[in-house]
């Protein structure tokens, strides 16, 4: 049985739609330890994208999890710890 894993690009998508994108931020960049706030979302927008993430993926994250998940990799290895899978050192 496969497991199911989290990976930035994912994380990328969910930004987007639930958030959009700012246009000085080049999300296709080397992204996974920037702070999201340098990448332009603040904490409405990483509840918006947690909600979402639960509801994609049928795991619950703690409210902890969101504040103390500051770069993509933290966020991408918290989800994955939920889900039983890697670590954002595989995902991209």
């Amino acid at each position: 049985m496969s497991t199911q894993q989290f990976t930035l690009d994912d994380l990328k998508r969910i930004l987007i739609e639930g958030a959009g994108a700012e246009e000085t931020v080049d999300l296709d960049g080397d992204i996974l330890d920037a702070d999201f706030e340098h990448l332009g979302y603040e904490s409405l927008a990483l509840l918006e994208t947690g909600g979402r993430i639960e509801r994609e993926y049928g795991i619950t994250l703690d409210d902890d999890v969101l504040s103390e998940s500051n770069t993509p990799r933290a966020l991408i290895d918290a989800v994955n710890g939920q889900l039983g899978g890697g670590s954002s050192q595989a995902a991209a």
